[in-house]
């Protein structure tokens, strides 16, 4: 019984580590834009059945089921939180946020290709519409997208940033000169199955499983111009959480420490002297 003891002991100590590194996470990206906090599902690592034995003072019937005890916990699967963030004011043009669904869906230089829900975007010198990494952002027809027309050169572009309009659906327009020119429209894509994604970093996530969990047109979204979205992660909900892990990570050391004087007391008693 000691040992089993040690062993859920050792096994809480683990799921709670594990989850002081998620909430510590979620701590140093409260300021990231389009972070979406992590969180942790639990299992238990074995369940015992328990029975009454016979003649017991429960004065039931012998071999009673009373139910299981279990032998610890660990962590079992890592998610995300995928509730929207509050939007943000910007002086940049270029920064857009989505108010409800979706992500935008970005490709590196090798062709890879994540999505992100930051919307924190740079023109870059041949006008394509990057990332702050450098990466393409994508229309709705998988094309990267260029911030000038086909039919006009460097020299007649746009004279000002203001000059871009980014409308709700994400068709991107000129003012030139009194014109306005339609260009691409940014495409928003949405997953059936959210858990299955995986983030790859920077905000960055690509489906686990991509037959079973493909791509699909956002539907329920609105593009804010000159907004981002702020992180989901709450900073007082994340320092509580630090603090009940502390709590509960002292309290299994309490019972290390205790059983150990257990054991080495039953040792003791139990050793043959010469």
């Amino acid at each position: 019984m000691i040992v089993r003891s040690f062993e859920s002991a050792a096994n809480g100590m683990l799921a709670l580590m594990d989850m002081n590194d998620n909430t510590a996470n979620n701590l140093a990206n409260v300021n990231t834009y389009g972070y979406k906090k992590g969180s942790l599902r639990f299992k238990d690592v074995m369940q015992s059945a328990v029975y009454s034995q016979k003649d017991s003072i429960l004065r039931n019937d012998s071999n009673r089921y009373l139910g299981t005890i279990s032998c610890g916990s660990e962590s079992m699967q890592y998610t995300h939180d995928f509730s929207q963030g509050a939007l943000t004011k910007t002086a940049n043009p270029y920064d857009v946020a989505i108010e409800g669904d979706g992500f935008f869906k970005i490709q590196d230089v090798d062709g890879n290709i994540s999505y992100t829900r930051n919307g924190s975007f740079v023109v870059d010198r041949g006008y394509w519409l990057k990332t702050k990494e450098g990466e393409f952002v994508l229309d709705v027809n998988n094309r990267r997208i260029r911030m000038l027309p086909e039919d006009m050169d460097d020299e007649t572009a746009f004279r000002d940033r203001k000059d871009i309009v980014i409308a709700e659906n994400g068709n991107i327009e000129i003012n030139s000169y009194n014109q306005k020119i339609p260009l691409q429209t940014i495409g928003i894509w949405d997953f059936s199955d959210k858990d299955d994604l995986f983030e790859i970093g920077d905000t960055k996530f690509v489906p686990r499983d991509p037959i079973n969990n493909p791509e699909l047109r956002s539907e329920k979204f609105s593009i804010q111009q000159g907004m981002l979205e702020l992180s989901n992660s709450n900073v007082i909900k994340e320092m509580i959480n630090t603090i009940q892990t502390s709590r509960n990570y002292e309290s299994l050391t309490k019972v290390v420490s205790t059983n150990s004087d257990m054991l080495t007391t039953a040792v003791s008693v139990g050793r043959i002297r010469t």
